[in-house]
């Protein structure tokens, strides 16, 4: 029976709580147990009764750090509602937000692959938002609003990818701020995606 941390939530739920908060806070680089355990007024060793290791501390604890920043963001359309068009466009901008705050909290552990690793395993199907927007773009096509035969799975990776890439290259870049696209190239990519490349 793990330890109650005196606000209804038990030991575990402290610790991961806690180490999210530090990487709102302060970001991933250098993150360490002592630091954890320190800020959630615990012994070191402490931590090791309820993971396995530090990289499952650290993996749940970048989980909460993402779904954190979700809340934080708008909702998604549902398909069937508005036009498909805008409705991407509002996917567009949420990866868009999503990943400015969190991509840089995931490359301050590119050099920890297991803590990446564990995320991995630990990410809850269709919980995140590349699989929202691939199922909203299966529904759409359910609902006869994109071709039967639309490739809805290459349509998503492209739209992730361009997200990826803003994101990416502004924080390689070095600026303080991450600069969002034109709306000419967002109205560039879902050009593409609905309506193909090639111009006739």
């Amino acid at each position: 029976m793990l330890r109650d941390a005196g606000d209804g939530r038990s030991l575990r739920d402290h610790l991961i709580a806690t180490a999210a908060r530090l990487i709102a806070e302060r970001g991933t680089v250098g993150l360490t147990v002592r630091a954890i355990a320190r800020e959630a007024g615990v012994a070191d060793g402490v931590l090791y009764n309820h993971f396995a290791d530090k990289e499952e501390l650290l993996a749940y604890a970048l989980r909460a750090y993402v779904r954190s920043v979700e809340r934080t963001l708008s909702g998604l359309p549902v398909a069937g509602d508005g036009t498909v068009a805008a409705n991407l466009r509002a996917y567009v901008a949420y990866g868009l937000a999503m990943h400015k705050s969190v991509l840089p909290a995931f490359t301050g552990f590119f050099s920890q692959p297991k803590v990446l690793a564990r995320f991995a395993e630990i990410s809850e199907p269709g919980a995140d938002w590349r699989d929202r927007l691939l199922g909203y773009l299966r529904a759409e096509r359910d609902l006869g609003r994109l071709p039967a035969a639309a490739r809805v799975d290459a349509a998503a990776t492209l739209i992730v990818g361009f997200c990826h890439e803003t994101v990416i290259s502004a924080l390689f870049g070095g600026p303080a701020t991450v600069p969002g696209p034109s709306p000419e190239a967002v109205d560039d990519l879902l050009h593409v995606i609905l309506h193909g490349i090639v111009v006739t």
